[in-house]
């Protein structure tokens, strides 16, 4: 009886590039949670976007905020590229001016936007912070509350004569048109079809015009006015 051959299992060649199934997936959930919210996606969802099996979603992340989280410290370099470049504007042997401080927040977000990595990430962070929910908060109070208090504290050493508390009002107002800038899509119907959603080239713009709103909101305490 002669045995019949068995045939060896099919392997992947050597040096042969196999997929980053964990990547994938963190690249799916980055962007559903940018498109759909948090809480209006599930691991599920996730998996079919990243063509893996459920379960090695659990594998690799467990829970969904795990996962969540997961995501924001994959980009957690971003934030301390906008340090960097705070500390630059801030230790500058001339006087740090208003300018470079919103430039220093500004430029790395709008970097990561152009980007075709950064693209769905910058869009996450940006709906979580405008549509907080208590389990993303979390999330965004841990990697991105430093910072803010980073950026706050660099302004009030601009107008000292400010109330700290005015200062971080004048931060929240800034953000707001950070964050429009980057969802927005309506500025090209507006423009009649002139202005590109999210151009990067409006860049010096935006950052005028959030340095004169700053500069406007800390002219004088609010108790002077």
């Amino acid at each position: 009886m002669t045995t019949p051959a068995v045939r060896p299992r099919s392997r992947t060649p050597r040096g042969a590039a196999r997929p980053d199934r964990r990547q994938a997936i963190l690249l799916a959930a980055e962007k559903l949670f940018a498109e759909q919210g948090y809480h209006a996606v599930s691991l599920r969802q996730i998996a079919a976007e990243a063509e893996v099996p459920l379960a090695l979603v659990g594998y690799y992340f467990g829970a969904k905020h795990e996962l969540f989280h997961a995501a924001f410290e994959r980009w957690s370099p971003t934030i301390d590229a906008r340090l960097a470049l705070l500390r630059e504007a801030t230790t500058d042997r001339k006087r740090p001016t208003l300018r470079r401080i919103v430039q220093a927040f500004v430029d790395p977000v709008l970097a990561l936007r152009a980007s075709a990595e950064g693209e769905y990430y910058a869009m996450l962070v940006a709906r979580e912070l405008a549509y907080r929910t208590p389990d993303a908060d979390r999330v965004l109070a841990e990697y991105f509350d430093p910072m803010a208090h980073a950026f706050i504290d660099a302004l009030h050493t601009l107008r000292p004569d400010v109330p700290r508390a005015q200062v971080a009002w004048a931060y929240q107002f800034a953000m707001g048109a950070l964050l429009h800038h980057i969802m927005d899509h309506r500025v090209q119907r507006l423009s009649h079809g002139e202005n590109a959603p999210h151009d990067p080239a409006a860049a010096p713009l935006l950052i005028d015009f959030m340095t004169a709103g700053i500069d406007a909101a800390l002219k004088a305490p609010l108790s002077q006015r």
